[in-house]
Parts: C-alpha cells; sequence; structure tokens
C-alpha cells in the first residue's frame, strides 16, 4: 500500500480483532465495531493458587470517573467456603440485583477456557467447553464497546470470534469452531498434514496477521502426488480474492477486500459434498466445487505469503 493510500471502507459485520497474549492485568480494551448478537469473546488462562477473586467486564465506556456503565459483569470468586459466580449489572453508578451461580468449574492453580457467546437477548458462558450460565441483557447490547479484566486471573489469551457461519441460524456453542490455545509461533510457510482428507462436515480454520510490507498470500489444498485442485489466493497489486483452479483460470471471490497491512483475518472452509464452503471473518461467500473423490484424497494444507499466522486447525 503507497503512503498516504487510504484503506477501503469494510462494514462492521467484518472486522475482525486480533488476539491478544498475556496481558497485563488489570487489562482494558477497546472492542472493535462493539458488541453485537453473532460475537464471542474467548478468555483463556490459569486460577493462581492464592486467588481470591477475579472479573471480566463488558463495559459501556472506558473513563475512570465517572464510572461506565457495565452492561455484563462476571465475578468467579474463590475465598469463600463453596466458590461460586456473581452476575450483575452496573448502572448509573448503581449495582443491579444480583445473580449468583454456585458449582463454578474453575479451580485454585488450574487452567481454564472462557467462552462468553453474545445472542440476541442474553449473553452465554461456557467453562471448560460446558456450559455454566445465561445471563438476560438489563443494558443494550449496542452501548458496549469495552472488556475490561481484573482481579487474580493469569491470562493467556484473549480471542474475539464470531459464530460458524456455515449453521444457519446458531446461537450455540459452534461445533465446528474448536476452542484453541491459539499461539503466535506459527512459522509460514506453513504445511499442515490432512492424514485422512477431507470429509462432509469437515472446517478448516487459518487465522493470521497480514505482515507491514505484504507481497502475496495463498492458502492451498494439496493431494499426495503434489498436485492442488483448491487454492485461495489473496493478490495485493489489484486487490482480489479468488479460487484459482489446478489449469491457472481464476474465478473472482465477490467480498471486501481485507488483507491489508497490520489487519486480521480468519478463513473459514467448510467441507460439504461436491464442493467447499468459504467464510472470511465470519461472513459467507460462496462456494467452489471439488469432486467427492479428489476432497477424500487431499493430504496437505499449505500456506504461504505475507502474514504472521495465529492459528491452524482441520
Amino acid at each position: 500500500m503507497s503512503p498516504g493510500e487510504k484503506l477501503d471502507p469494510i462494514p462492521d459485520s467484518f472486522i475482525l480483532q486480533p488476539p491478544v497474549f498475556h496481558p497485563v492485568v488489570p487489562y482494558v480494551t477497546t472492542i472493535f465495531g462493539g458488541l453485537h448478537a453473532g460475537k464471542m469473546v474467548m478468555l483463556q488462562g490459569v486460577v493462581p493458587l492464592d486467588a481470591h477473586r477475579f472479573q471480566v467486564d463488558f463495559q459501556c465506556g472506558c473513563s475512570l470517573c465517572p464510572r461506565p456503565d457495565i452492561a455484563f459483569h462476571f465475578n468467579p470468586r474463590f475465598h469463600t467456603t463453596k466458590p461460586h459466580v456473581i452476575c450483575n449489572t452496573l448502572h448509573g453508578g448503581r449495582w443491579q440485583r444480583e445473580a449468583r451461580w454456585p458449582h463454578l468449574a474453575l479451580q485454585k492453580g488450574s487452567s481454564f477456557l472462557i467462552l462468553f457467546l453474545f445472542g440476541n437477548e442474553e449473553v452465554k458462558v461456557s467453562v471448560n467447553g460446558q456450559h455454566f450460565l445465561h445471563f438476560r441483557y438489563r443494558l443494550p447490547l449496542s452501548h458496549v464497546d469495552t472488556l475490561g479484566i481484573f482481579g487474580d486471573i493469569l491470562v493467556e489469551a484473549v480471542g474475539f470470534l464470531n459464530i460458524n457461519p456455515f449453521v444457519e441460524g446458531s446461537r450455540e456453542y459452534p461445533a465446528g469452531h474448536p476452542f484453541l490455545l491459539m499461539s503466535p509461533r506459527l512459522e509460514v510457510p506453513c504445511s499442515h498434514a490432512l492424514p485422512q482428507g477431507l470429509w462432509p462436515g469437515q472446517v478448516i480454520i487459518v487465522r493470521a496477521l497480514v505482515l507491514q510490507e505484504p507481497k502475496h498470500f495463498t492458502l492451498s489444498l494439496r493431494d499426495q502426488a503434489s498436485r492442488a485442485p483448491v487454492t485461495l489466493r489473496a493478490s495485493f497489486t489489484d486487490r482480489t480474492l479468488a479460487w484459482i483452479s489446478p489449469w491457472g483460470q481464476k474465478k473472482l471471490i465477490s467480498a471486501p477486500f481485507l488483507f491489508y497491512p497490520q489487519r486480521f483475518f480468519e478463513v473459514l472452509l467448510l467441507c460439504q459434498e461436491g464442493g467447499l464452503k468459504l467464510a472470511l471473518n465470519g461472513q459467507g461467500l460462496g462456494a467452489t466445487s471439488v469432486n467427492q473423490q479428489a476432497l477424500e484424497q487431499l493430504r496437505e494444507l499449505r500456506i504461504s505469503g505475507s502474514v504472521q499466522l495465529y492459528c491452524v486447525h482441520s
């Protein structure tokens, strides 16, 4: 991108926020595009052995004085004889009626993964892959634009995700969207084995950050003879995303071009009978036809280009 050149305008629904690794607590950050139904926030970390309590606040702003409203306050407490979670809403400087959930599935000294799934009327929370609670909104979800993490907690990663776009109308925890320990240590080019090929229902997930001076980005699926019946390529010269056939034919994909320097992106490929569906940053963009026999013979996912990989999963 040349000096002074502006990024193309992108709908809020296409904006995906980069994960954060090992933030210092207390930690406060802006939620890109705010919260809306279908958005998920993943929190991964460890509860210290001497922990008393910690809290995760979804706030309406980040001011210190006056204190911002908190639409959803998630507060695990460990210092009582029976550890539990308190949820509440702070509005106009006053706490409302608190809700309490016993049987906390978090233990001192143990690691955890918490997923906050935001629906139209309530937030659902899972702990270590199991549904734990749901909390009905008392303030509009659209007012939330800040995440705050405080207290006795060691945070390894904070992820901002989307519901699986391939499940129509889904508001449950996405079975095809695995809970992952994301790591920024994957090297590029990257080769990921597909020992059993691809089968209907399987989802390939790639999350990455475009480098400062990008040249190209290519994702290809290859068989044992290194043929690539499926290739997805982002061109930084003409700002296009396209399927490339084994014979060099190009089929452009109609979507906002997201592959700009220092911008995070997520590619999802859903295998189905006779082809692959594509989603970019949680938005379904179409499909490409590949016969089932060719899909079953694929053995390698290969990624190259000017990106920093955070996650590759199939």
